[in-house]
């Protein structure tokens, strides 16, 4: 049992911020209404290849990528443009705890579903809204995907090859991370307001955006030029404050080397056969080789390529200096403390196949950390849940069905 059990999640968020802020709610025993739109449901279910496959290795209609955000849940297929879906979420509304929604600012209320309408439902009920900019403010009309968020949070300006360089340039980040922060912060945040509604028996409002969490998580980068009043700027792999901590070229391959302190690049430059490098007194601190960086990390790239970055690993390990290889995601998953750490397991999926997931990273000594349910087809909760919750009786399901409302 995990430490949500009991909370009852009403999820009428699509795509990644939401989906994963509830994802991570019923990985900790919540149980999650995901609300979909008849008929096509989470846009991100349409979001492949590539698709989930069926016990016989054939494409389902649903990708990998809704499968990353969903897993656990229960999926409600309800119209809720029609007064008789409105009148549903309504009602499950005042059965839940918490409520998560990112649709544009605004558009809830139009179905009397926002906050103002539904805390007269429901007093206890913690309301999370996620948008791109907030809720107020000179853009919070604006609709707003990643990696709209990571430009103009500054966070691609800082991310990318060094400007006078070979493919010089802003880069995204590989995943959609201003989305996944996003859903992170959320998370916490109704945690943190369940545990107040424990004390005072009221519910709680919360608008979070997507800009707002991305220029909170620029983090040193941030403090850096607000401290300085200078734009950091693109560095690669190289990290603003620390060095050398970044990837060299090896003999085979690349290297990512991380030395956080003095004594680590003493060590490193001794086992390299570099030890006058760790006399010198441009670098002897961490502040002396931020400021002599250019004079140092040359001479680290030359003793690098001396070696494969197997042997690096090995001597430097053995050294207790911090480094590693810059895997693809193939080799991530062959990594020995993955494998160990059980971070993928499998799960019967409805459609036949056992399908392939990533557990979430907390582990509990008492207590269940992750769902262990697949994501769910299109609307294959929506009778059970309508009867066992509201007590629709099945004629009324029937007739629901009939006029388009559910599916």
């Amino acid at each position: 049992m995990g430490p949500l059990a009991g909370i009852k999640v009403l999820d009428l968020s699509r795509i990644l911020a939401g989906p994963w802020a509830t994802q991570c709610l019923a990985d900790f025993g919540a149980t999650v209404w995901k609300i979909e739109k008849p008929g096509s449901g989470d846009d991100t279910r349409q979001w492949g290849p590539p698709w989930i496959p069926d016990g016989k290795g054939r494409p389902t209609s649903d990708s990998a990528y809704f499968a990353s955000a969903n897993r656990g849940k229960l999926s409600l297929a309800i119209d809720f443009t029609k007064p008789a879906g409105q009148q549903l979420i309504r009602s499950l509304a005042l059965r839940a705890d918490v409520l998560i929604e990112n649709f544009k600012v605004g558009t809830l209320a139009k179905y009397r579903l926002g906050y103002d309408s539904l805390k007269g439902v429901n007093p206890r009920l913690i309301y999370c809204s996620i948008s791109a900019y907030g809720q107020d403010g000179p853009a919070a009309a604006e609709p707003g995907y990643d990696a709209m968020i990571q430009a103009i949070s500054g966070l691609m300006s800082i991310t990318g090859v060094p400007d006078g360089e070979p493919g010089a340039g802003p880069v995204k980040v590989g995943v959609a991370v201003s989305d996944l922060i996003t859903g992170l912060y959320a998370s916490n945040a109704i945690m943190a307001a369940l545990v107040e509604r424990e004390q005072s028996g009221r519910g709680e409002y919360i608008d979070l955006a997507l800009l707002d969490s991305q220029v909170a998580a620029l983090a040193n980068q941030a403090l850096n030029f607000l401290v300085t009043g200078q734009s950091p700027r693109r560095r690669g792999t190289a990290h603003p404050n620390i060095v050398p901590y970044q990837a060299f070229p090896t003999q085979d391959s690349w290297l990512m080397l991380a030395v956080g302190n003095d004594r680590q690049f003493e060590a490193f430059c001794r086992v390299a056969g570099r030890g006058p490098l760790a006399e010198d007194p441009r670098f002897r601190s961490n502040a002396d080789r931020v400021a002599h960086r250019e004079a140092l990390i040359p001479e680290i790239e030359k003793a690098c390529r001396q070696k494969t970055t197997a042997a690096w690993i090995r001597l430097l390990a053995a050294a207790g200096v911090p480094c590693g290889p810059i895997n693809n995601i193939a080799e991530v998953f062959e990594e020995p403390q993955v494998k160990h750490r059980k971070l993928r397991f499998d799960v019967a999926h409805a459609k036949g196949a056992q399908l392939p997931l990533v557990r979430q990273p907390a582990l509990f000594a008492r207590l269940a950390g992750t769902a262990d349910a697949p994501p769910p087809l299109l609307g294959a909760n929506t009778g059970d849940v309508l009867s066992d919750e509201l007590g629709l009786t099945s004629d009324e399901i029937l007739s629901l069905k009939g006029d388009g409302t559910i599916a």
